[in-house]
């Protein structure tokens, strides 16, 4: 498939919000609340500091996204860019947008200068996306996630 790939801006935000909460209740059956994700789209939009969105587009349809944010390693002085809230409509699946997505991401890196990886973390069920992310030539970290949460007001609405 060709599309044209370019960084979100701020007409974006709806489509994001739409891709993100899908996501969400596909890969993980939850329920996102639609203004904490309008929120937090328009948060990373109007401060590219946080991070940046890549979306996907066949004409003038959005055909995937992803967001990318950045990790400082202070063991090899550079960023690894996490890439994140990967999404692509079910009827846009097998026809290589999130490989377009990903390559592009990673020429941005390689060309950045200062980042040393890429890194995602996947639902450990989520088959299919594991087997995307390997195909491109990504491989399983030896390290598992931690985490804490119920920090925000947010956070403890989700009950994981």
């Amino acid at each position: 498939m060709e599309a044209n790939l370019r960084r979100a801006t701020a007409s974006d935000v709806d489509t994001l919000v739409r891709f993100n909460r899908a996501m969400a209740k596909e890969t993980e059956r939850k329920e996102l609340p639609h203004a904490v994700v309008s929120a937090g789209v328009r948060s990373v939009i109007d401060d590219p500091g946080k991070g940046f969105y890549v979306v996907a587009e066949a004409g003038d349809t959005p055909v995937g996204s992803l967001l990318v944010t950045r990790e400082w390693s202070d063991w090899r002085n550079a960023y690894y860019w996490w890439i994140q809230s990967v999404y692509v409509p079910p009827e846009y699946r097998g026809r290589g947008v999130y490989r377009l997505l990903h390559r592009h991401v990673e020429s941005l890196a390689r060309s950045a200068g200062n980042v040393c990886g890429l890194r995602l973390y996947v639902d450990g069920k989520n088959s299919a996306a594991k087997t995307a992310y390997a195909k491109l030539g990504m491989v399983k970290s030896p390290y598992d996630l931690f985490e804490s949460t119920s920090f925000t007001a947010s956070d403890r609405n989700e009950n994981d």
